[in-house]
């Protein structure tokens, strides 16, 4: 199963974040996700990503001042950034940039770099700010099954959270490319989804492998990516032209029947589920509803 999309523009440039972003007309767009290298040394092919501590602040506080100049007055800014400099980028969009702070979101993840010396991490965080006090926030299109069924709860599903639980895409992964900071699916639909609308514009400064571009696709927004790295550039392209078969990840409590489920009420809260919680999994949807329909009533709650 294909999820019907309308036609939407995709434009992915090469060049400079920061000069790019400047081309971009004020308050042109309504939403950012922006994936910058986190100065660790990682191989990005046509960039070195190893900035002195001073040139890497820089960096960060040029294409961050070009992005809140671009973003509408209803707009977000989600970034993504490691923790030897995530300070300082929260303190560049509050302090010298005067952005409304709204979450810090903490990534989980299951599997990561192993450490001898320390604890091993596992997770990476998501500094979300918007350009005024007004923004667009769609709780109803990113809620999660409710654990149990209780006749006084929403069962729309419940507010997420800011702890985000997505296996990294791993390198046997069928839609893993040949980038090394890929990002899996999951956690960017839950950002357009929730922080834009459709036929919005959103913008992705460090398109990368090209996954928030994969989103806005099946989502029905406009998408704006840009990239330094041709190579990468081209196989976003040809990721965009790839079947689409379902996001590549999804939070598991997605999945999750609200213990305790009526029989009264079973049959539609199954179609519901669907639409509401698994409308962009494709033919994973249509199994989920054959393999819970007439079990769901005694099945307890998976999480």
């Amino acid at each position: 199963m294909r999820i019907s999309i309308k036609k939407m523009k995709i434009d992915l440039i090469v060049g400079d974040a920061v000069k790019i972003i400047e081309t971009l007309p004020e308050g042109s767009v309504d939403l950012i996700i922006a994936d910058p290298p986190y100065n660790l040394e990682k191989n990005y092919e046509t960039t070195a990503d190893n900035f002195s501590f001073d040139e890497f602040v820089e960096f960060s506080r040029k294409w961050l001042s070009g992005c809140k100049r671009v973003l509408s007055d209803r707009g977000t800014i989600y970034v993504f950034m490691g923790m030897k400099h995530i300070a300082y980028v929260y303190a560049i969009l509050e302090k010298e940039l005067d952005m409304v702070f709204r979450n810090w979101i903490t990534w989980h993840y299951t599997q990561g770099i192993g450490k001898t010396r320390g604890f091993s991490p596992r997770h990476d965080d998501i500094l979300a700010f918007t350009k005024t006090g007004t923004c667009t926030f769609n709780l109803d299109s990113v809620r999660v099954p409710q654990k149990y069924y209780r006749s006084v709860n929403n069962m729309r599903g419940a507010n997420p959270g800011n702890v985000w639980t997505f296996s990294h895409v791993h390198y046997c992964n069928a839609s893993r490319e040949r980038h090394p900071t890929q990002k899996p699916e999951g956690l960017y639909e839950r950002m357009v989804l929730a922080s834009s609308n459709e036929e919005d514009t959103v913008l992705d400064p460090f398109v990368g492998s090209g996954t928030c571009a994969r989103i806005c696709q099946q989502t029905n927004r406009n998408c704006i990516g840009v990239d330094i790295n041709r190579n990468y550039i081209a196989m976003a392209k040809q990721r965009l032209k790839e079947p689409f078969l379902g996001f590549d990840s999804i939070d598991e409590r997605m999945k999750r029947i609200p213990g305790d489920l009526p029989n009264d009420v079973k049959d539609e809260y199954i179609e519901n589920h669907r639409k509401w919680f698994l409308k962009n999994q494709g033919d994973g949807a249509e199994s989920f509803v054959l393999e819970t329909q007439g079990e769901c009533a005694a099945q307890p709650s998976l999480f």
